[in-house]
């Protein structure tokens, strides 16, 4: 077939698929979601042969495109929950999967047990973009919270001369870092701790948004780090006080005491800014970074800090078979430069405005309040209504939200996300909630 006929068909295909998923947008504000025996066949092979350690929203998801997801039925839905912020440059964007399709032919694993040509050029890359002389790679958020607290120690002990056994880490009421057992230790959520005990010493708990409980601990000339999310995601989308962070900086370099900023879910565009601490202009001690650096294609993590706290640790004393490995590293990089050269950051900051406008006029009767910054945000359903049967209304009409803590409804479109698209899933939202309000 001659180039200009292959051109042709392609750009028929491309008009087709827009014109068949423009009917699918306009259609939902009337058209529900059928879910048939399919999703039925997925649900009980679940529960059957895997632990029920998740209650998912029940929908089958069989395909990603940008901000859209499909089920096994076909139906169209748009995701508002972007695997928890780790879809920020949409699902399956072209460039990541071409990197994960020619890194994967290539070399994918080495171990850290020799050299490859693909972690220098990312960490070059990491550095250089967010400002720190180091980079330690690793696989989940979890597993960079986990570093971040040994790094923190070692620091502790090394450079701060705390006493063997005794540096301690503050953390605040609220936090969510993952379910390993030094998260489970720093956790005041009862699902996340009850029954996995006896857990980690050296731990402290002040309140969230609280320099003055917060300065009272840093007094303590054991404490070597307070690690904190800039906005807390799975407690809520619980925002601080302006000047919070600036607050922290400054108190934490007053007291000799690493500021660990936990960017899992608010790094990376999401909030508007590159990191969430950018929006008050502050450089934490050390810097994690997970979710959408791969691009929702597969687990990468890093650990941003300067040589002072960084070269602490030594051979031998951590790492990890997969962290650093080529395939993520390719990866990792590709998400990045998604994430610089459309502009993602400044699209979720305007968007986000823009959203919680929308979000401003939905019936008080139902909504308490709604918080956020750019494109992450959260609605608090009152009393009396129930926040798993509003997101299963939500289902029904085309769009995918998770509830959290019983009342709280997180909403984190993938930042490609388009303006009349965003206002479609407030035609949604006006209207599922606008039902229960009567």
């Amino acid at each position: 077939m001659q180039a200009p006929h292959r051109l042709l068909i392609m750009l028929a295909l491309r008009l087709q698929v827009r014109r068949s998923l423009t009917r699918n947008i306009s259609g939902w504000s009337d058209n529900l979601r059928k879910q048939s025996k399919l999703s039925e066949v997925v649900y009980s092979r679940e529960d059957k042969y895997g632990a029920h350690n998740y209650h998912p929203l029940p929908v089958a998801l069989s395909k990603g495109k940008g901000i859209y997801v499909w089920d096994v039925e076909g139906n169209c839905y748009m995701d508002f929950l972007s695997a928890y912020s780790a879809v920020n440059q949409g699902h399956c964007h072209p460039r990541i999967v071409d990197a994960i399709k020619t890194q994967s032919e290539t070399l994918t694993l080495t171990s850290r047990a020799f050299y490859n040509v693909v972690l220098g050029e990312f960490e070059e890359m990491a550095t250089k973009m967010f400002g720190y002389d180091k980079v330690l790679p690793m696989n989940s958020g979890v597993e960079a919270g986990e570093t971040s607290l040994k790094l923190a120690r070692k620091w502790g002990y090394k450079v701060k001369k705390i006493p063997d056994g005794q540096a301690r880490v503050i953390f605040a009421e609220g936090n969510f870092w993952g379910r390993t057992l030094a998260a489970c230790s720093s956790s005041t959520d009862p699902a996340c701790y009850s029954g996995f005990g006896p857990f980690m010493p050296g731990f402290v708990i002040v309140p969230y948004d609280d320099l003055n409980a917060l300065e009272v601990e840093l007094k303590n000339p054991n404490t070597c780090a307070f690690m904190v999310e800039p906005i807390q995601g799975e407690a809520g989308v619980r925002t601080p006080s302006d000047g919070y962070l600036k607050g922290v900086r400054k108190l934490c370099t007053k007291y000799n005491v690493l500021f660990i900023a936990d960017e899992i879910q608010t790094g990376l565009g999401r909030t508007g800014k590159r990191l969430c601490v950018n929006h008050e202009d502050v450089r934490p001690d050390i810097v994690l970074l997970g979710k959408a650096l791969s691009g929702g294609m597969l687990p990468i993590s890093a650990v941003l800090a300067d040589d002072e706290v960084m070269l602490t640790i030594q051979p031998g004393e951590h790492g990890s078979t997969y962290g650093g490995n080529p395939l993520a590293c390719r990866v990792a990089m590709a998400a990045l430069r998604v994430l610089e050269e459309e502009g993602l950051a400044e699209r979720a900051q305007k968007l986000g405005e823009i959203f919680r406008n929308e979000l401003s006029k939905l019936p008080k009767s139902v909504v308490e309040l709604y918080r956020g910054k750019g494109l992450l945000n959260a609605i608090v359903i009152r009393q009396g209504f129930n926040a798993w049967d509003v997101c299963l209304k939500l289902r029904d009409h085309g769009l995918l939200a998770k509830p959290t803590h019983d009342t709280i409804i997180r909403l984190a479109p993938p930042l490609v996300i388009k303006e009349d698209e965003l206002h479609k899933a407030a035609e949604i939202m006006h209207k599922v909630i606008g039902s229960l309000s009567n």
